[in-house]
């Protein structure tokens, strides 16, 4: 079990992730402006409960072999960019039916979760963060360490919620005055389509850990 001063230095550095957005970040923010508060905490609970796919990754040693292969973190890096310029492609296409220019038709909050799920799994900036900083905060002294990834992976969980929950509150609150505006429910697809596309590329040509 780790202590409680390893807890507190894991939950700053959680936190520090989720303050500088990502495809994570960005997928809440676009969901909530789109289609509300309730979508956005949906896309929340989908996009932890893909951290939870990479606590389990680093639980069962499957990241330390995709750190030992750049190929292999590669072939991650570009299928989470290729699903986010994909969600942009549909975005634009979306825009261009009739109906939606009363606004975006909703999205089932059955998909909204599970694509946001999908996103953080394949989202590098994630698996980055447990192949650089988890190993740091592991003390072999204190005992079994799968307990001690699967409390600090916990704790990214919680410390994820929280962090993300504010975005999607937050982005809601201010995707319902938009939603008001005539043009804006005429562009909010192509708005949509160019985040997803536009992080989606630049994931595709960044660096590992700024994605």
């Amino acid at each position: 079990m780790p202590e409680s001063s390893t807890l507190i230095l894991f939950l700053g550095a959680a936190l520090l992730l989720f303050v500088i957005p990502g495809p994570a970040v960005l997928y809440v923010v676009t969901r909530s402006v789109t289609q509300g508060r309730r979508a956005g905490l949906v896309s929340v609970l989908g996009i932890h409960t893909g951290s939870l796919v990479h606590i389990a990754a680093a639980i069962a040693g499957l990241s330390a072999l995709i750190a030992a292969s750049a190929t292999a973190f590669s072939v991650v890096k570009l299928a989470g960019a290729a699903y986010l310029i994909y969600l942009g492609i549909m975005a634009f296409r979306s825009a261009g039916r009739l109906e939606d220019l009363a606004g975006l038709e909703p999205m089932s909050t059955r998909r909204i979760f599970w694509q946001g799920a999908v996103v953080n799994i394949l989202n590098p900036k994630t698996a980055l963060f447990f192949l650089a900083f988890v190993p740091q905060f592991i003390d072999p002294t204190l005992g079994s360490t799968t307990l001690q990834v699967a409390v600090l992976g916990g704790v990214f969980v919680a410390a994820g919620l929280m962090s993300d929950s504010t975005y999607a509150l937050a982005a809601g609150a201010a995707g319902t005055r938009f939603l008001r505006r005539e043009s804006w429910r005429r562009g909010q697809s192509y708005v949509a389509g160019t985040i997803y596309t536009g992080l989606g590329v630049a994931a595709a040509f960044s660096g590992g850990g700024d994605t």
